[in-house]
């Protein structure tokens, strides 16, 4: 693991924390490969119930490192790449932004913890995450216009599905900065709390992420992203498949029968 993402894990909970707070949690080649390997890993451990990435030093993640670029110019990695061709950077990038797709597909949820600033590919991976949450005073932007890039890690994607084609093209096109209550009415975060309330905040809704039927919420989001491209008879077909087998978890039936006995689950995630 390296120092510039730290990880911890109580509870169910795995917490991925991006580490270069003089930066503010900045993306370097280094921070990307641990994210990738971490995220990948996370997402087939039996253990975690509920991934949830964050930023240190009151920042979730700048984005791409700027300065990086500047010296050795490339894509969000900010690595030198000058001995390679456009095919290999295009592939390295592209092998690098699975990230996203493992926090929009792993069989469990993801929560994006955005304590302060989300800018670039920064806000891309949150956005790719299940649910987020922030402070009021977060200052969101797709920022990508403001250096001349296009954008990458599923953003363009993700905030299209959130906020429609519109209002996501100017997002993009003007790279205007929001701050998280704005972001909260648009509907790019599930909630913005006041910064005093926010780490509380944040921790209780992971826990009640991990506190969920952790097989039941994997068949949600299979469900729930087939829906975004599918006919209604392939969404049908694949409710039909995931309900069954749903029905056949140790925590269904525990939970039914919490249910005619009028008290709360306790979900044990199989």
């Amino acid at each position: 693991m390296s120092d510039q993402l730290l990880e911890t894990f109580e509870d169910g909970i795995a917490t991925l924390t991006m580490n270069r707070p003089e930066a503010r949690n900045a993306l370097t080649g280094e921070l990307l490969d641990a994210l990738a390997d971490a995220v990948a890993r996370l997402a087939l451990d039996p253990k975690v119930r509920v991934v949830v990435l964050t930023g240190a030093g009151g920042a979730f993640c700048a984005g791409g490192d700027v300065k990086g670029f500047v010296a050795a110019p490339t894509g969000t990695s900010g690595k030198s790449e000058a001995p390679f061709s456009m095919e290999q950077r295009i592939a390295g990038l592209r092998k690098g932004m699975e990230t996203a797709k493992w926090l929009h597909e792993m069989a469990k949820p993801t929560l994006a913890v955005m304590p302060g600033p989300a800018a670039g590919a920064g806000l891309s991976l949150a956005l790719a995450c299940d649910m987020r949450i922030c402070t009021t005073t977060a200052k969101l932007t797709t920022a990508f216009s403001k250096i001349g890039a296009s954008g990458d890690y599923g953003g363009s994607y993700f905030l299209t599905k959130l906020v429609g084609e519109a209002k996501a093209r100017e997002l993009y096109f003007t790279a205007d900065v929001i701050s998280g209550e704005q972001a909260a009415a648009l509907g790019i975060v599930n909630e913005a709390v006041a910064p005093d309330k926010f780490q509380e905040a944040a921790k209780a809704k992971a826990r009640y992420l991990a506190g969920l039927p952790t097989v039941a919420i994997g068949y949600m989001k299979k469900n729930l992203n087939l829906a975004a491209s599918a006919t209604l008879s392939e969404v049908l077909d694949m409710e039909a498949a995931h309900m069954v087998r749903t029905m056949m978890t140790d925590d269904h039936k525990a939970a039914s029968l919490a249910f005619v006995e009028k008290r709360p689950p306790v979900f044990k995630g199989y």
